[in-house]
């Protein structure tokens, strides 16, 4: 093989393996998404009784970068990197800060699958699993009673609509329901597509995690991968004690990015 095959190999994996989708969390450092990974803020919008409710869509973050190629050729390198410190002044994006104030982010979530996680809750036609240790307090589980109190009233077609709405909406992926009328229980889960989401919560008056949707996976810094999942939320206040898990660390330090104000202007 010729060494112009050699490197045009080389640069064709390289170029596989930076379009992969994954998110790998870099030691005491940032999140580095790599992969075309859309970025947005995602703002919880509450009824007229002030509970949680929808999410509404915002700004979409601009997350690719032209990089020189041999030849002079423009091509997109699809790689950025999310601040896990919460001390960038470039939010979402990292600026290099967690170095200078020696940021310590080590990951002290279990590496447990879901389901030994969770505990589960019995109602009529669906079962609800919860792992409490995964909330990242965006109270979609809290409308019209509490869904630990709506699972029991599942027979209902009302309140099992209402359970799985409220369960589908928690970003986390905390509270996860089972069809009983199915043979193996099967999950009633409304799969996402692919991209990020940065929550913003202005009924609390305060910024929250990362929200991972579509089964993008999580990769440790020691190359160790998370258990791939439709949602789950990821810690950029710096104050969860279940990294890099939210759990709903933002909440108690009201955390502000900046980012809704700024988006408001």
């Amino acid at each position: 093989m010729s060494e112009q095959n050699r490197s045009k190999r080389r640069a064709d994996g390289a170029s596989a393996e930076n379009n992969e989708r994954k998110i790998v969390i870099s030691k005491n450092g940032p999140y580095i998404v790599y992969g075309d990974v859309p970025l947005s803020i995602q703002t919880i919008t509450p009824n007229e009784e002030g509970s949680s409710w929808d999410w509404v869509e915002g700004k979409r973050f601009e997350t690719s970068s032209k990089d020189k190629a041999e030849g002079g050729d423009q091509q997109q390198q699809q790689q950025y990197a999310l601040c896990r410190c919460g001390q960038s002044q470039n939010k979402p994006f990292c600026d290099g800060t967690h170095a200078m104030i020696g940021f310590e982010g080590k990951e002290t979530a279990t590496r447990k699958p879901y389901a030994r996680q969770a505990k589960r809750y019995d109602g009529p036609t669906m079962v609800l699993s919860d792992a409490e240790s995964l909330c990242a307090f965006a109270r979609f589980c809290d409308p019209a009673g509490k869904i630990w109190n709506l699972i029991e009233l599942t027979d209902d077609p009302s309140a099992r609509e209402l359970v799985i709405r409220e369960a589908n909406h928690c970003p986390a992926g905390r509270l996860v329901v089972h069809d009983k009328k199915t043979t193996e229980g099967k999950e009633v889960e409304h799969k996402l597509a692919p991209s990020i989401g940065v929550v913003e919560d202005p009924a609390l008056g305060c910024s929250g995690p990362l929200w991972v949707r579509g089964g993008i996976p999580i990769e440790s810094h020691d190359g160790k991968r998370y258990e791939v999942r439709n949602r789950v939320t990821l810690c950029r206040c710096g104050a969860s004690s279940n990294m890099p898990f939210c759990n709903g660390g933002h909440a108690s330090i009201m955390f502000q990015d900046g980012l809704a104000t700024a988006e408001d202007t």
